[in-house]
Parts: structure tokens; C-alpha cells; sequence
């Protein structure tokens, strides 16, 4: 009877990592277990770009659970150019609105920010980053819903 395992996983494991990727919209992921190794592409997503560090302070937070939504997210055409200083997602991960479900979001639509203010969380491998604001003004708008999955150097928010 043959073995159905590869890089030490079943069949169905690997097909349950296919979904995951194609439903969380990850992009892809690789697994590695000595010589052998197995990569998972979904190939509607562009591909994912390499995690590089950004200018902007990345705190490491030891929190878990998902925040509550965000209230007045505002959507905008794809095609309306964007004016204000944009603040971007530093790494792939999930964003996060709030310290923790049962806390209010660090930053609503019309809340001043200064430098330095944590204004939002990146949820990457399990550890939760609080995105400090690069910018002093008025947050104009929140881009994304709050426990999406956001791309490195996506549009996060915009502060005027």
C-alpha cells in the first residue's frame, strides 16, 4: 500500500491548505520539511511580494481575538485618486482595528492622530504589530474592514 504523504502531509491536509490559501485570499504558502517541500498557489492572486521592513515603528503586542468592526469606513472608487498621506500595511497580515474585541477602535474617521499614535494592528504569523501613525492630522478614511487580510504596502488609511 503506498504512502500518501508528501513533505509529511496527507492528501487531505494539503488540500485543506489549498483552501485555506484560496479563501483567505493568502496568496500562497509553502511548506519545507528537509528535502522535500510543498507550494501552494492560488493563481488568481497576484503573486505575494516579499515582507521588507518599513520605515513606520512596528511594536510586537502579545494580544489575541479578533477586534470589532470598524465603524464609518468609508468606501472610494477605484478610480478617485487618492489626496492626504496614505498610510500603508508595513507586512501581509490581518487587520485589526482595536486592541481587542471588547475595546474601541484606536482610530475612527475625524479622530486627530500625532506621530507616534497607534492607529491600528497587522496581525502576521501570530503576532499582533501595532502600526504607530507616521503622520499628524485627521484620519479622512479606513480603507480596509476590519479583520480583512491586507498586502504588504496596501492603502490602509488616509490622514489629511
Amino acid at each position: 500500500m503506498a504512502d500518501n504523504r508528501i513533505c509529511s502531509l496527507t492528501f487531505a491536509e494539503i488540500k485543506e491548505l489549498a483552501e485555506l490559501v484560496s479563501d483567505k485570499k493568502l496568496g500562497r504558502i509553502e511548506i519545507k520539511n528537509g528535502d522535500s517541500s510543498i507550494l501552494i498557489e492560488d493563481k488568481k492572486l497576484p503573486p505575494v511580494p516579499p515582507v521588507i521592513p518599513s520605515a513606520s515603528p512596528v511594536t510586537a503586542a502579545v494580544q489575541t481575538a479578533a477586534a470589532p468592526a470598524v465603524q464609518n469606513t468609508e468606501t472610494r472608487p477605484a478610480d478617485e485618486k487618492i489626496t492626504g498621506n496614505v498610510v500603508k500595511a508595513p507586512i501581509v497580515g490581518t487587520f485589526y482595528a482595536s486592541p481587542s474585541p471588547d475595546k474601541p477602535a484606536f482610530v475612527k474617521v475625524g479622530d486627530h492622530v500625532k506621530k507616534g499614535d497607534v492607529i491600528f494592528i497587522v496581525e502576521s504569523m501570530k503576532l499582533m504589530n501595532e502600526i504607530q501613525s507616521e503622520f499628524e492630522g485627521t484620519v479622512e478614511q479606513i480603507l480596509v474592514e476590519n479583520a480583512s487580510a491586507v498586502e504588504y504596502d496596501q492603502p490602509i488609511m488616509i490622514i489629511k
